[in-house]
């Protein structure tokens, strides 16, 4: 397998720690896009994601899936012992919708105003920008992590008792938050502390 992306960007991030999490690091391929450079919007990777996004997982016989929750999906079902996208039909269920809605209310949201509201990525790659919208989406990110912070009152991880892909994506949400100079409020002591104890996992920590 290889996985086309650039390190340390969200969601490349959300697909190292699956794999970690999976004990599949070691089976995969990097492989560089320069996003900053604009390579993810030539035709050679257009080829492989149309939607110019990284990460793409490329399978030996040259399928390509893109979207994180569609390849933690696929590498958390490989073994036959899935871990991060629930066992039963409503752990799945639950999963998913927490998922997403961190996803849209959190991750989606900071890299909004990023890429609308600061300089992002540069001109080059930032043409289209509307800072009221990406300022907007600040403060979207922000009522994320409140609701996130009422939801980790209640249980230890964002879809329930287990850790799950909804909390890989609530980690790299934050992180992003964090780079992008959102803070978390102050009096989110549950979303802090779930993130301080997140941190320490070997999947992220190593």
């Amino acid at each position: 397998m290889k996985i086309h992306e650039f390190a340390g960007f969200p969601n490349p991030a959300r697909v190292r720690i699956a794999l970690a999490e999976k004990g599949l690091t070691d089976k995969v391929e990097f492989i560089h896009v320069d996003v900053p450079a604009g390579e993810h919007q030539k035709e050679e990777f257009l080829s492989k994601n149309p939607s110019a996004t990284v990460p793409v997982l490329e399978l030996d016989d040259g399928t390509m899936i893109s979207e994180c929750t569609a390849i933690t999906e696929y590498l958390d079902n490989l073994d036959g012992h899935p871990t991060l996208t629930g066992t039963t039909p409503k752990q799945r269920a639950i999963t998913h919708m927490m998922q997403r809605r961190t996803e849209a209310g959190l991750l989606d949201a900071v890299a909004a105003y990023f890429h609308h509201a600061t300089p992002g990525l540069g001109p080059d790659i930032e043409k289209n920008q509307c800072e009221p919208w990406g300022k907007l989406q600040r403060d979207r990110a922000v009522e994320g992590m409140r609701y996130l912070d009422r939801v980790l009152a209640e249980q230890p991880f964002v879809a329930g008792e287990d850790f799950s892909m909804a909390d890989i994506t609530n980690f790299a949400g934050l992180a992003f938050a964090d780079f992008a100079s959102i803070d978390v409020p102050a009096d989110c002591a549950n979303l802090n502390a779930w993130y301080k104890k997140v941190a320490e996992r070997p999947s992220i920590k190593g």
